[in-house]
C-alpha cells in the first residue's frame, strides 16, 4: 500500500459549507461541483482557471451533464432539468418533508441513480432511485440513511455503493436489464478512519472513496484490498472524480460544515494530478 501526504494541489480555494459532487463534463472541458447547503452549482475550467456560479432555488445534491446538452439536478424536492437555454423544468417532483436529494450517478445505460437522505439523518429515511429519461422512477433501495457514492466497474458488470453510516462500500452484480442484485461488502472502513462518502471507479476497476472525518481518499482494488491512501489536511473529504482532458487528475470536494475551527482549505476543491486513469462517464439520457 502506498500512502501519500502532500501530492495534491488547490484547484479552487473556496469556503463551501458542503462541497460535493465533482463531475467532469467532457463537452465543455469543465468540472462541475456543488455546495449543497448554499444551493450553488460551480464550474471550473482547469485550462483557463475560469469559474462560474449558479444558484438554485433549493438545496442541490448532485448535478450531471445531459446527453442533449444542459444538466440534470438532484434537488430537495426531486429531479430537475436545466435545458441548454437555461430553462428549468421538473422531470420528477416528489417533495417529502424533512428529506433532500444527495449524491447521484449516471449508469452505463444513461439512467440516473439518485440518492436521498433526511436532514436529521434518521436511520432508514433515505432511498436510492433509478430515473430514466422519460421520468420513470424505480426505487432500488428504500432503507438508506445517507445515500452516497455510486459507481460502476469499467465493464458495467458491477455497481459500487456507500450508505455512509454503515462504514461499508458495497458491491452489486448488474443484471442484463441494468438492475442490481447480490449486494455484499467490498470493503469496511475501520473505526477511527472516517466514513465512506462519494466514490469513483478508475480504468483498473479500482474504487476510490472520499473519507468524511477521515482526512483522506482511498483506493480499493476490485477484490477489496486497500492499495493507496492520499492523506489530506482537511478532515471532511466528501467526493472524488477523475477529470482533465486525459481523465488523469483526481478532483476532491471538501466541507467545513460542523467544524468549530475549519482548516483554511476546508470547503475548497482540491486535485491530485496524475492520480491514475479515469473512465469517461456517460451523460444522462434525458
Amino acid at each position: 500500500m502506498t500512502t501519500t501526504g502532500t501530492a495534491f494541489d488547490v484547484a479552487v480555494h473556496a469556503e463551501a459549507s458542503l462541497g460535493e459532487g465533482p463531475t467532469w463534463d467532457p463537452a465543455t472541458g469543465r468540472l462541475l461541483w456543488l455546495d449543497i447547503l448554499n444551493s450553488r452549482v460551480h464550474t471550473y475550467d482547469p485550462a483557463t482557471g475560469r469559474r462560474t456560479l449558479r444558484r438554485t432555488d433549493q438545496h442541490v445534491g448532485a448535478v450531471k451533464p445531459r446527453a442533449g446538452g444542459g444538466l440534470v439536478l438532484n434537488l430537495r424536492d426531486g429531479i430537475g432539468l436545466l435545458d441548454p437555454d437555461d430553462t428549468f423544468r421538473w422531470l420528477h417532483r416528489e417533495p417529502v418533508p424533512g428529506r433532500r436529494g444527495n449524491d447521484a450517478a449516471v449508469a452505463p445505460d444513461g439512467s440516473l441513480w439518485a440518492g436521498t437522505m433526511r436532514y436529521d439523518e434518521a436511520r432508514g429515511g433515505g432511498t436510492l432511485t433509478r430515473f430514466t429519461g422519460d421520468g420513470t422512477a424505480e426505487t432500488v433501495l428504500d432503507d438508506v440513511t445517507v445515500s452516497n457514492g455510486t459507481g460502476w466497474s469499467p465493464d458495467g458488470t458491477l455497481m459500487y455503493y456507500a450508505d455512509t453510516p454503515t462504514r461499508r462500500i458495497d458491491v452489486f452484480d448488474v443484471t442484463a436489464d441494468g438492475r442490481v442484485a447480490g449486494r455484499r461488502p467490498l470493503a469496511v472502513i475501520e473505526d477511527g478512519a472516517g466514513y465512506p462518502d462519494g466514490l469513483c471507479v478508475d480504468a483498473d476497476g479500482c474504487v476510490w472513496t472520499a473519507l468524511w472525518d477521515g482526512g483522506a481518499v482511498r483506493r480499493y482494488t476490485p477484490s477489496g484490498d486497500l492499495d493507496r491512501v492520499v492523506a489530506l489536511p482537511v478532515p471532511r473529504v466528501t467526493a472524488c472524480a477523475f477529470g482533465g482532458p486525459d481523465l488523469t487528475d483526481l478532483y476532491l470536494t471538501t466541507a467545513r460544515v460542523g467544524l468549530p475551527a475549519p482548516h483554511p482549505l476546508a470547503g475548497s476543491l482540491l486535485v491530485v494530478p496524475g492520480a491514475g486513469q479515469g473512465v469517461a462517464q456517460p451523460a444522462f439520457a434525458g
